[in-house]
């Protein structure tokens, strides 16, 4: 059954106004990473995990969001080697993303540590098994560690003896804020299965409440105001609920290569609105 495209505010109807009449300049966007982190559900196939960030964020507060966060230079400076990294190679994940290989490798790096310190899900282990717990003591002070910069993600591998598990990963969408926002993204959009063994935790300093819920609840709570929720985030959930378990999302997922995709304001029925990728159009009526 399809949706209705949700209207635009009519703030942001006249904040596109002034980009497109060249009275305002567009942001220069940041580099991002996002994950969609599924788990079996009870009531329906596939449940998704949603952080609520704190209303005073500058970005997206008060959002329902999945993990994620911009690429730092962290991601960037410290390279992990071949050694240390399993599955499809930095070349092929360029080829995946859209991008050069050392933007692919920085966003792979981003996806799986802002993972960590917003949920406390780690996609790593060895090249044969998969990291089983990460709720101990140690492990939560590393993820402090990590949020507050204090520790590469390299670092923590390379101590901890592990490898990162990029075949856990598959690639989504890719979306870049609308050009009449202040604070702009080019947002890279994976998806995972939660590892066996291990559990989320409400441990981001970024988020008042976390939530697992199956899509298609969690976009019903967003069309009755329940929460909040920005459009790809919203669209994304429609979108994986229709591939079901977390295995039929990824393996739809290893079918799929990405092209950055900026909205445009259109007009409705019920206004005005924001375009979305061309895969989502049998989401809307």
């Amino acid at each position: 059954m399809g949706a209705s495209r949700p209207p635009l505010p009519a703030r942001l109807v006249e904040q596109a106004r002034a980009y497109a009449d060249g009275s305002a300049t567009p942001a220069e966007p940041r580099d991002a990473a996002t994950v969609v982190l599924l788990r079996p559900g009870a009531a329906a196939p596939s449940e998704v995990y949603l952080l609520r960030r704190q209303t005073s964020m500058a970005f997206a507060g008060g959002m329902c969001v999945f993990p994620g966060g911009g690429v730092d230079p962290r991601d960037r400076e410290h390279p992990i080697d071949a050694d240390a990294w399993a599955g499809p190679t930095p070349a092929e994940w360029a080829a995946r993303l859209g991008t050069d290989e050392p933007l692919a490798r920085a966003l792979v790096c981003a996806a799986v540590r802002e993972t960590f310190e917003e949920s406390g899900v780690l996609l790593a282990g060895t090249r044969e098994e998969v990291v089983a717990d990460t709720s101990g003591d140690d492990w939560e002070a590393d993820r402090a560690a990590l949020e507050a910069h204090e520790l590469a993600f390299t670092d923590l591998l390379e101590r901890r003896g592990l490898v990162l598990r990029t075949d856990l990963l598959g690639a989504w969408v890719a979306w870049c804020t609308p050009v009449f926002e202040p604070r702009r993204y080019r947002t890279w959009f994976f998806v995972a299965a939660l590892p066996t063994g291990q559990v989320t935790r409400d441990v981001s300093t970024e988020s008042a409440a976390v939530m697992w819920l199956p899509p298609g609840a969690a976009t019903a709570m967003a069309d009755r105001d329940e929460v909040a929720m920005m459009p790809p985030t919203w669209l994304t959930c429609r979108d994986v609920e229709r591939y079901g378990d977390p295995a039929g999302v990824l393996a739809e997922a290893a079918r799929r290569t990405l092209t950055m995709f900026t909205p445009e304001v259109v007009e409705t029925a019920e206004g005005f609105g924001l375009t979305s990728p061309p895969q989502y159009d049998g989401i809307f009526a």
